[in-house]
């Protein structure tokens, strides 16, 4: 698709509809990601609760990947495969989920700690949760891609971390993957205009070292250069005027993670 597609109001509900759904899944994961469990095992939980909810796995199939769910571990920033690996304490997971509801999509990601992890990778975490926030504080009317990028990225770098550039964020409606591109990085008032009806995810990719990546044989994984562990969050957003609509939703994993502590 060479051009945006601006949503109605009810465009923007319905693609709400399954950001919450996709949040209410990582919620599940949230339930049950320890120590000890097979990656596989989670993604076989994302895709019953998402069917059994009346949707179908948006990642399934979806340009040949074969999980639910990519679930990236430690030093792999995104798009990892589920598998036998069990977790262990002090592993840092990245779990992306999308979901399609009545045909439109919802997109997110969460960052998970394993047990007890390092002060760095708490920190790594942290940083990057802001910087998501940060993002999605600029997706209003009147800014540029541009404004959200410089956001991400200044808080990033000013915490001495590394922000992945040879991946974006994007577009999110009728297709997974629609215009505009959305990257962690770039300059104050550059790039396209932001407008209503625009639905974008906003997804963070940020490196406990440094920023370069390498892109695995598998054609999906993509791991930091320098083995330093990666953490990613991601909302799907409607941008609005004086504040940004987040589509999706952190709360179902923020409160089963109070619960666990």
């Amino acid at each position: 698709m060479s051009k945006i597609h601006y949503k109605s109001v009810e465009e923007i509900e319905l693609i709400r509809e399954s950001s919450l759904l996709v949040g209410k899944t990582l919620g599940e994961i949230a339930k049950v990601i320890k120590p000890g469990m097979q990656t596989i095992e989670l993604d076989k939980l994302a895709e019953t609760f998402i069917r059994d909810n009346g949707g179908v796995p948006a990642f399934l199939n979806y340009s040949g990947f074969p999980y639910s769910l990519c679930i990236s571990l430690n030093d792999q920033v995104v798009h990892g495969f589920p598998g036998k690996h069990v977790l262990t304490d002090g592993d840092v997971v990245s779990v992306d989920c999308g979901a399609v509801l009545n045909k439109y999509y919802g997109d997110s990601a969460f960052t998970f700690a394993i047990g007890e992890v390092s002060e760095q990778v708490q920190k790594l975490m942290r940083v990057t949760r802001e910087c998501l926030d940060l993002g999605v504080e600029k997706a209003v009317v009147g800014n540029r891609i541009g404004d959200i990028g410089y956001a991400v990225q200044e808080h990033a770098e000013k915490n001495g971390f590394g922000v992945v550039k040879e991946l974006v964020g994007h577009g999110v409606g009728l297709r997974l993957h629609e215009k505009p591109e959305v990257p962690n990085y770039g300059k104050r008032g550059s790039g396209i205009k932001l407008e209503e009806g625009m639905v974008i995810a906003i997804e963070p990719m940020i490196n406990g070292g440094r920023a370069g990546v390498k892109f695995w044989d598998d054609g999906w994984t993509v791991s930091t250069i320098d083995g330093k562990p990666s953490a990613h969050y991601e909302h799907t957003v409607a941008v609005k005027r004086g504040a940004a609509d987040i589509l999706s939703t952190f709360s179902y994993v923020d409160n089963v993670l109070k619960e666990k502590k």
